[in-house]
């Protein structure tokens, strides 16, 4: 559920409970084979990226001289890759399905988040520095989706 940024969890809880049998009226009903082929294609790409997505982090961060704590993978609908305040850099197993420049582009990202946690023009300019098409890259991600 997407909720404005102020709204506290205790409104959003009580809205889900309160109208919770109309959410799920309102929810297509899943077909067992399309939902079937979703979890084989999540748990290949879960496979996949733990065998190419954590070294290929380690590989560009030694390259580019950033430290990290720990690699996450997830299956996030809307995110490629994240990093957190206690240096966790979380990265999503849909990029298994985008070419190698864009997950590349999409690690670097977050490695610089390591030094700025937003998008300010540092960021953007560290982001340039070890990737001198990222403008390119950025656009190139958005024809892909994250969701699985």
């Amino acid at each position: 559920m997407s909720v404005p940024q102020y709204t506290g969890t205790f409104l959003a809880k009580r809205f889900l409970n309160s109208n919770r049998e109309a959410i799920r009226k309102s929810l297509p009903i899943k077909d067992p084979e399309t939902q079937r082929a979703r979890d084989y294609k999540k748990k290949l790409l879960m496979k996949q990226a733990k065998e190419y997505l954590p070294y290929r982090l380690e590989y560009q961060a030694k390259r580019f001289g950033y430290t990290y704590d720990k690699c996450r993978l997830t299956h996030a609908n809307t995110r490629w890759g994240s990093c957190s305040s206690n240096r966790t850099i979380s990265l999503n197993i849909g990029l298994m399905q985008v070419p190698e420049q864009l997950r590349d582009y999409v690690i670097i990202h977050e490695l610089a988040h390591l030094n700025h946690m937003d998008h300010s023009k540092a960021f953007w300019a560290e982001v340039g520095s070890h990737d001198k098409n990222y403008k390119l890259h950025e656009r190139r991600l958005k024809s892909f989706s994250p969701g699985i």
